[in-house]
């Protein structure tokens, strides 16, 4: 579980953590929240974050920000995380509104300040974004900026890849390519789009692009997925969530068997021969290959449902969730 916070702030982290453990959960990256005022990370509403947070003009509203990541990061290490992920909504809405270079100086010493804080262990993600809120520019906009932040801030910061998070067209797989050559690549946020930062269900838009992506991720792990913060970052607002989740890690499961199939050698010959036919050939073999009853006997096999949305109604699960809902049994905070 990745929570947000202040969005999902724990009463008692260490209560939370014990129940959560109960039920097989952990806590992986904290999420910090400085792209909309709320009490407790506004010193009570004294400052705002009306013209950027990091990027701010006004120290004290830098020093908030950065006490609020601070504060994040406390509750992380009660709960048993060891990352931290930085998205901003800094930046401008109309021209000459801010010094570009300015803001993101600004930015960077924050985030080496929140950097040098974190324990030993941790991990720092910087998330990029083209736009919202800020609509003329953003500050961390694209995955050269990011890697830039993430080489300020420190050796322990790296770059988070949110499949949304980008322009229409965007090459996300190349991305991905580049971020894992320079050794920065630390994240990865599941979902998919069709305009913008839709966090539609994975693969339910351009399947072909995740499996592009995954293709990447396994280059990059030396043929099996390396060790990331993972993400399914969806909004769940016409599905039941736990169905949608389901669904998203179906198809992640999916998209990795047919990467996996893919012939990485005769790929390799294709290139070399300047082939695009043959290579379009070895990527499509793999990508048409049906590999849902290989997937099926893969959950089979380690104790999983063979059809997980089937049995998740079957056995009555979302009655009895909303029973324990209604009874009061859930513990804050989840």
């Amino acid at each position: 579980i990745s929570l947000h916070v202040p969005w999902d702030r724990p009463d008692d982290p260490a209560a939370l953590r014990a129940y959560a453990a109960e039920r097989g959960l952990t806590f992986d990256a904290m999420n910090s929240n400085t792209f909309q005022d709320h009490p407790t990370t506004t010193r009570g509403g004294a400052i705002s974050y009306k013209f950027g947070s990091m990027c701010a003009a006004s120290a004290a509203v830098r020093d908030a920000a950065v006490e609020h990541n601070l504060e994040v990061i406390e509750i992380g290490a009660e709960l048993g995380s060891t990352a931290l992920t930085v998205w901003l909504g800094d930046g401008t809405n109309h021209p000459g509104q801010a010094d570009f270079r300015r803001q993101f100086d600004r930015v960077a010493e924050c985030l080496a300040t929140v950097h040098d804080a974190m324990p030993t262990g941790w991990t720092l993600l910087t998330e990029h974004k083209p736009f919202e809120p800020a609509f003329y520019s953003s500050v961390n906009a694209d995955w050269g900026s990011s890697l830039l932040l993430a080489q300020a801030a420190g050796p322990h910061a790296r770059c988070l890849v949110d499949l949304g998070h980008h322009l229409p067209g965007a090459n996300i797989e190349q991305i991905v390519s580049r971020l894992a050559m320079t050794g920065r690549l630390g994240g990865f946020h599941f979902n998919d789009s069709k305009y913008g930062d839709d966090d539609l269900t994975v693969g339910s838009i351009n399947p072909y692009q995740l499996f592009l992506v995954l293709l990447e991720l396994l280059a990059f792990g030396g043929g099996a997925l390396p060790d990331l913060a993972y993400m399914i970052d969806e909004s769940h607002n016409v599905k039941d969530p736990i169905e949608d989740l389901i669904q998203a890690t179906d198809e992640i499961q999916v998209a990795l068997a047919r990467a996996l199939l893919v012939d990485l050698h005769a790929l390799t010959e294709a290139q070399d021969a300047d082939d695009p036919a043959r290579a379009a050939e070895v990527l499509q073999s793999a990508y048409r290959t049906d590999v849902r009853p290989l997937v099926a006997e893969a959950r089979r096999r380690s104790g999983a449902a063979i059809a997980p949305l089937e049995t998740f109604r079957a056995l009555g699960y979302r009655a009895a969730m909303a029973h324990e809902r209604g009874s009061g049994h859930a513990a804050s905070g989840l």
